[in-house]
This record gives C-alpha cells, structure tokens and sequence, in this order.
C-alpha cells in the first residue's frame, strides 16, 4: 500500500507522439523512460523519488505491455546490484533512490559498475535531498560521481530539460560506456509543466535475448588484471567519449547575450532561482530573456573545459552559483582558466554561502553583491526589492516569538509507535536511564520532545550494529530501535546476525508496523497485506529465530502500554544471556487511515450500522498536571480551560482529530495516573434497539446531572 494511488497518472504514461503531457518532474522522468526503450528499473523507495516506484508500481500493465521489468528492490545496494545486466549486454537499465544515504548504500555495486563499464545505457536516478526540508546529513552526490568517473547530470528544473537529459543520459552512457547519474534535486521533482510526448519503446534489445544468449568479456570484470587497466580507458578513452558528446549534443546550455562584461556559470538545478533573483534586480523577466550571460551547466561532471573557457574568455568576472560545499566547481573552474592563462575574476562562494541550500533570499542576496562590485551600472534600473525586515521587527512578532514553542517533528496522531516509548519512560523511571541507540525511521522522532529517547543514529537498520561497542559486561544493557523497513532493508544481518554471531547482552526493538512508513507506505516482506505481485506476511520473528535468536517476545498490539512496559523490563534484568528481541506489531495508524476511511465512508453511505470509537477527557475528574501528556505527545491531547473556580491549570482535552487508538487511557491506566479518559461509542445508522438505548441513558444521564447540580455549592 503505497502513499497514494497514481491510477490517474499512469494514463499518462500510455500517452503518444505529438501529445501534451502536464504533470510534475519526476512523472515526467517516469514517462521519459518509456520513450527512451528503457529494459528493467529498479530501485527503493525515499523522497524525493518515491512518486516514481509508486508510479510504476501502479503501472505494471503499461511496463508489461512494453516487456519491461520492475522490481521494488530490498535497498539501494540491491537495486544498483541490476544494473549488472547492461555490463555485457545492450540493454538500458535504471535505478533510483534517495541521495546521498541511498547512494551510499549502493557504493559497492556502483563503484564496480563504473570500473568496468557498461554496454547498454545504465541511468542512476538520484534524488539529491540537499537542504532545508531535508531528513538527511548534508552531503552532496557530487563528489561520488567524481571519485568513481560516473558521468554526472543536473537539469534545469524544466519539464522538457528534464526528459531530454533522461533520454539523452542513456545515449551518453552507451556512448562513453559509463553509467550516468541524474541527479534531480526536490524542486526539480515537484516542479510542474508540460512537453510534447513521444511514443513508448519497446527494448531494443530484451532480457529475454540476453538470457538465450549469453555473454562474457573479462575485460569487463573488476580482477586484476582488467582492474587496473580500467583506470587507464577511463581516461582515455571513455572520458573524450563523454566530453565529445556532450559538446556535439549541446547538452550545456547559454542563455542571454553573446558577450558581456560580466556573466553567471550555474549548476543546471539553480537556474530557477538565479532567474528569480536577476528579475527583482531588473536584469530578467518572466519569460527567460535575460540581460546577463549565462552558461548553464546540465552535465556538472565531467566539465568541458572548452566550452568554460570560451564563455568566460573576454569577460571581467564571472560568478559560480554551485550549491553546497565542497567547491568542486569552483576549483574546477580556476584551474582551467588559470592553466590556459584567462584572466577572469572567479567569484563564488565568497558572495554566496559556503554550505547551505541556496534560497531565493540567499541567491539574491549574492547575486546582487556580485553585480554591485563587478558592474554596478547594470543595476541603474533595478526595481524595489522585497524586504521582510519590517515585518520581522514587528513588536507583535517578537512578542509571539517569545511566547510560542518550538514545534519539533513527531509522531502522527494515533501512531503506534507512540506507546512504545511511553513504555520505555515507565521502565526507565524504574530501572534507570538506559543508552538507546536509535535507527532511521518514524521512530527516530523518540529522540525529540516528550520522549526524549535515543543517543545515536547511523544509518538504515544500523540501530543495533551502532550499540555494538556498548555490549560489554555492566549493571545496564544497551537498548537498540530499529524498524521493520530497516530490519528487511539491511538489519537482518548487519545487525541482529551481527549481534548473534558476537553473542550481544542488548536488548532489540524492532518496531513492526507492517509497512515502510516513513517513505510512503509501500509494502515490505513482513507486510500483513496480501501481494499478488510479491511474497508478504514473512515473519520478523521466524527470520530472527532462523539466524540464532533465542529471546524473542512478540506483542501483537503495541497499544497494550502496561504489557510494552512489563516485557521490556523482563528484557533488561534476565539472566538469560544472548541478544533479546522484542517485535512490537502495530499496523501504521496513517496507512489505517487511508484504508480504512474509504470503506467506514461507503458503508455509512450505505446505510449499514457503523461503530466508531473516539475518547474523550472528564474535566471534573482531570487534576490538570498534564502527566498524560508527557508520556503521549499525541497532537490530539490538548489542553484547554476550565469554567472549575478551584482549578488554576488548563485540563486535558482530545479535540476531533483523534482517530480512537485509546493510547491517552492506556498510558494513564499503565502509570497510575488520573482515570479522567473515557471512551463513547458513536453510531452511524443506529437500529431500533441503538435508539432505545440511547432514550433510557440519557434520561438516567439528565436524572444524575440534576441531582449533582442541586447539591453543588454555588459562589457568587
């Protein structure tokens, strides 16, 4: 079960030549490797590209129309592992996961693939998750495509740029006998527009033909000898190849007037926002036509030294908007020009950041500081410039900023990962701070406010791995996380294995909640849904029983916040020795959701009888320490204020977005807090026997709440 349907989007995939296609970036890319014939995909779910696995998972009649293969891959290292199919045979292949922790992952694979080179088009579809919005450390994939020689594309965030460099990518990698990595950044992704379709290809050549007949050159394999020769036809040969083309394609672009005293060499994803910032300078419009030249560089890797030095030749300075540090460009761009004697003022990251996502704000500003030294008299007709400092020196803006909390990221409402960590809090109230080595997923959200769990996170079902060095005789035990996405994805072995084979005292977490929720929901092996194209309902706990494990508990239900807690403690003070396992089982509350609202929708709209559960706070019996709070930080339970003359503090309130998973009564039952949780059934299409029941508490009810009210003490 995937974020969303894309059943609408994949008509679009079916469209043909002369047809308009509109949608966004990255549907574009999906629809661009169509028309380019392209054989088998592969690849692993993670923003910004997840629309594209969804996309094909979605379009498996159109792939199987075609006679393309698609498969949904374990992780990023499995999905790069595939494109081994275009070393000996002319067959294009592409892949695509987040960067840089997907790249990454995949490195083993790619750095082969590049060693030896391919035969058929290899395309790597990276989405570089660079910047403020980002989940992940900030890196670039820009210096992997340098230390392996992967051909390195970056298109303007332009629909018809973006399908020309998918389709033209290929024919480079076959070209220059180089996989090639297109790297579309999130705006690229998420931008909209049109271009004119071209019709599906069919493979030119198939998996089928490369089955029957197969191949093998040595040469293409990393063993020594052929190992160290392929450092040699890179740059002999396979390196002229791509710069060559590239040049006769025309793949670099320039913009604006032939010449000029000064001029702009940007990153092919920057050029939105550098014509965002020459139009408030009044040098740009609307429409493209600018007044400064501009070279905009689609392939960032390798650079073609002949087409940098001739547009910077003649020119009194030139500005490199490259985003990001290190300053590959930058130091690219000055070697050139010095060894062939240029001249030209090299301006970059000393007017723009060094590290940091290049905003419009922060590209204006830069822009305008390289214009005003190098050529001030271009800004003579510069129009007003937008500028928020009023506003942020606003008295009633500081004054909210003073009063207003951060809102840290958490846990969706009704998340069964929620109580989880509640448990752990009980159990540390008990037994002591415990170190917790974290992993990546929802739950690495423990960390923040309330919870305030977890020490370290390393990577994609690392969790465990990462407490290894802790595994050492004491009076505590390391307590490691880890998801059910990351256990399939690389913890089976790299962690639990690990921890087996080392005989590891820890405890592990592995929290099941059926899919891979943090990148969309999509299935998993452990998923409970059924599959008709892949094996599901493969069992966390067979698979950890299978490598060693001798503890292992599992919890069915993770909202059972008294059974997490007594299960956890039992884990950290057996004497049992080994790894201990908890698989704690929970279907994701927002892919519930998405499941279940449809059906609970029809089904009222049908007439049928619907229970539906919500909870709600007494405020007469709620002591408003807000203790329930803290041990849930569900975005449903609020607090609000009570009409009461003998309570100073606001009272629990659960306002209408609780979806009814009874985590606030659980965690207040579990820690002996205030029984001021309730639960009321409301009844959709209620029969005879609802409406009688309804009549007989309502009168018993109203009798109740007189009698209270004649005896309360009133103040006047």
């Amino acid at each position: 079960m995937a974020e969303r349907s894309f059943a609408r989007e994949v008509q679009d995939l079916k469209l043909g030549a002369g047809e308009e296609f509109r949608g966004e970036g990255i549907l574009a890319i999906t629809k661009a490797l169509l028309q380019s014939g392209v054989a088998y995909v592969a690849g692993y779910q993670g923003a910004p590209i997840s629309h594209l696995m969804d996309v094909l998972a979605d379009a498996r009649d159109v792939l199987d129309e075609l006679g393309v293969r698609f498969e949904s891959s374990a992780s990023e290292a499995a999905a790069a592992a595939t494109l081994s199919a275009s070393v000996m045979y002319p067959v294009r292949g592409a892949v695509t996961f987040k960067s840089t922790v997907g790249t990454n992952v995949a490195s083993d694979a790619l750095a082969n693939l590049a060693s030896g080179g391919v035969t058929g088009g290899a395309l790597i579809i990276v989405g570089e998750d660079y910047g403020e919005g980002s989940s992940i450390m900030q890196e670039r994939s820009h210096a992997f495509a340098m230390k392996s020689q992967i051909w390195l594309l970056d298109p303007r965030p332009n629909l018809e740029t973006i399908v020309r460099c998918v389709e033209e990518g290929f024919e480079l990698s076959e070209a220059s006998n180089t996989p090639v990595m297109l790297e579309v950044r999130i705006r690229c992704c998420h931008v909209h527009g049109r271009f004119i379709a071209k019709d599906n290809k069919r493979p030119r050549f198939t998996l089928k033909e490369a089955l029957e007949s197969p191949k093998r050159d040595v040469g293409r394999i990393v063993l020594p000898p052929a190992s160290f020769l392929h450092e040699k036809e890179k740059i002999e040969r396979r390196w002229p190849a791509a710069v060559e083309f590239i040049k006769s394609r025309r793949l670099n672009e320039h913009f604006g007037p032939a010449d000029g005293e000064i001029g702009i060499i940007l990153q092919g994803g920057m050029y939105n926002g550098v014509m965002r910032a020459l139009q408030l300078l009044g040098l740009a419009d609307a429409y493209g036509e600018t007044a400064v030249p501009l070279y905009v560089m689609n392939v960032t890797y390798p650079v073609i030294e002949d087409e940098v030095a001739a547009f910077c030749a003649g020119k009194r300075a030139v500005l490199m908007v490259e985003e990001g540090q290190p300053d590959y460009l930058e130091q690219a761009l000055n070697t050139i020009l010095r060894r062939r004697d240029i001249n030209t003022v090299i301006c970059g990251k000393d007017v723009l950041p060094m590290a940091g996502e290049y905003t419009a704000q922060v590209m204006l500003a830069g822009v305008r500081r390289f214009i005003e030294t190098h050529a001030r008299p271009m800004l003579g007709n510069q129009p007003p410039l937008p500028d928020p400092s009023p506003v942020l020196a606003d008295p009633r803006v500081k004054a909210l900023a003073e009063v207003v909390p951060p809102r840290p990221p958490g846990f969706c409402t009704g998340c069964p990962e929620r109580p989880i960590f509640a448990a752990m809090k009980l159990v540390e109230k008990e037994l002591g701070p415990h170190h917790v080595a974290a992993d990546i997923g929802c739950h690495l959200f423990s960390i923040l406010p309330p919870f305030n769990i977890g020490a370290t996170t390393m990577g994609y079902g690392l969790g465990p791995a990462s407490a290894s060095a802790l595994n050492v005789p004491a009076d505590k035990r390391v307590i490691s996380v880890m998801g059910d996405g990351g256990f399939w994805h690389n913890g089976l072995a790299s962690s639990v294995g690990n921890a087996v084979f080392n005989k590891h005292d820890g405890v592990i977490m592995i929290i099941d909640n059926f899919y891979s929720a943090a990148t969309g929901g999509q299935d998993i092996p452990s998923s409970r849904a059924r599959n008709a194209r892949r094996a599901t309902n493969n069992s966390i706990v067979d698979a950890v029983k299978g490598i060693g494990v001798k503890w292992v508990r599992q919890i069915d239900r993770t909202y059972d916040v008294a059974k997490m807690r007594d299960t956890l403690r039992e884990a950290l003070t057996t004497s049992e020795g080994g790894p201990k396992v908890i698989v704690a089982s929970s279907e994701c509350m927002l892919n519930k959701q998405r499941r279940v609202r449809p059906q609970i929708a029809k089904a009222i709209a049908g007439g049928h009888r619907v229970v539906k559960q919500r909870f709600g706070v007494d405020e007469d019996v709620c002591t408003g320490d807000h203790a329930c709070i803290r041990l849930s930080g569900c975005p449903s339970l609020s607090v609000k204020h009570t009409s009461d003359p003998l309570k100073d503090d606001p009272v629990a309130a659960i306002d209408s977005s609780c979806v009814g998973c009874g985590n606030c009564g659980e965690v207040a039952e579990a820690a002996v807090l205030c029984p001021s949780f309730y639960r009321a059934d409301v009844i959709h299409n209620p029969g005879r026997l609802d409406r009688l029941m309804a009549w007989l508490r309502q009168r018993v009810i109203g009798a109740l709440q007189r009698r209270r009210d004649r005896r309360r003490v009133a103040f006047a």
